[in-house]
């Protein structure tokens, strides 16, 4: 079985828009390590290495995470 990262790094970036908090975007990191060196990478959240238990979105992020969590997490209208 073939596994798309990408799927993978969507879903890691739409859950963090749920654990959210404080006013900074930041969002718990209880995340392979891979996917967040992969969302660091695409320039989507800070360096994620450290002691802090907590990440830190881009702006790009912050706007992409709540896209992602809204489209893959959201009932439609008609359910």
């Amino acid at each position: 079985m073939e596994i798309d990262e990408d799927k993978i790094d969507d879903a890691a970036l739409a859950l963090f828009y749920l654990t959210l908090h404080d006013n900074f975007g930041s969002a718990w990191k209880q995340i392979d390590w891979s996917i967040t060196d992969r969302l660091y990478e695409k320039g989507y959240i800070l360096d994620p290495v450290g002691k802090s238990k907590s990440v830190v979105l881009t702006d790009e992020g912050l706007a992409k995470s709540e896209e992602l969590f809204k489209k893959l997490f959201t009932k439609s209208q008609g359910s």
